[in-house]
């Protein structure tokens, strides 16, 4: 069954202004992000110089013994790792992947793609939220399937840097927009 709606997933038309992805045997259709989620994309990519690193934002994350092909808003590898061609990064070549939250990912972004990352062995998930203004780095991933997690956890507020020590860069986050008017939410 799972070949099954891998093939049905690796084969679907994605109707324009939308993107899909799989997670955990579950297909997710999502609108385009709206600017404020765009513009925080762009902050952290510029932030990580091209001549050192890959900034994919729009590959997915090929993570074994997972019926999941999530598709991160940004993934980060060293510049020559991991495959020239195709569609997926493995996940044990990725040094970072980025989420920004939006209205409708919340629960995605905080709990089934922590485990997926973590269960693929992803080193650093990084999740940046512009509905509670803080961002939330998860390292050291441990476990598989859906008991999977990270070790770590440091939340920061947007504007303070966040130490991604791994990856020798302070991010700055001044840039980083919220959304107004909507609701928080209950997450880290």
């Amino acid at each position: 069954m799972t070949t099954d709606v891998v093939e049905f997933f690796e084969n679907l038309e994605v109707p324009e202004g939308y993107k899909a992805e799989l997670l955990r045997g579950e297909i997710v259709m999502m609108a385009a992000p709206d600017l404020v989620h765009i513009d925080i994309v762009e902050a952290v990519l510029d932030q990580f110089p091209r001549r050192d690193w890959r900034r994919l934002q729009t590959v997915a994350v090929a993570i074994l013994q997972e019926t999941s092909e999530p598709l991160p808003d940004l993934v980060l590898v060293e510049r020559g790792v991991g495959p020239r061609e195709g569609q997926l990064m493995p996940s044990k070549v990725i040094s970072m992947v980025v989420e920004v939250v939006s209205k409708t990912s919340i629960e995605r972004d905080y709990v089934v793609k922590r485990s997926i990352y973590a269960a693929g062995g992803v080193p650093v998930y990084l999740i940046i939220d512009p509905i509670m203004g803080h961002c939330v780095l998860l390292t050291e991933p441990t476990g598989a399937g859906e008991e999977a997690d990270y070790q770590v956890q440091r939340v920061t507020k947007f504007g303070d840097p966040v130490p991604l020590r791994m990856l020798e860069i302070q991010l700055d986050t001044t840039e980083f927009g919220t959304y107004k008017g909507v609701k928080p939410h209950h997450r880290p």
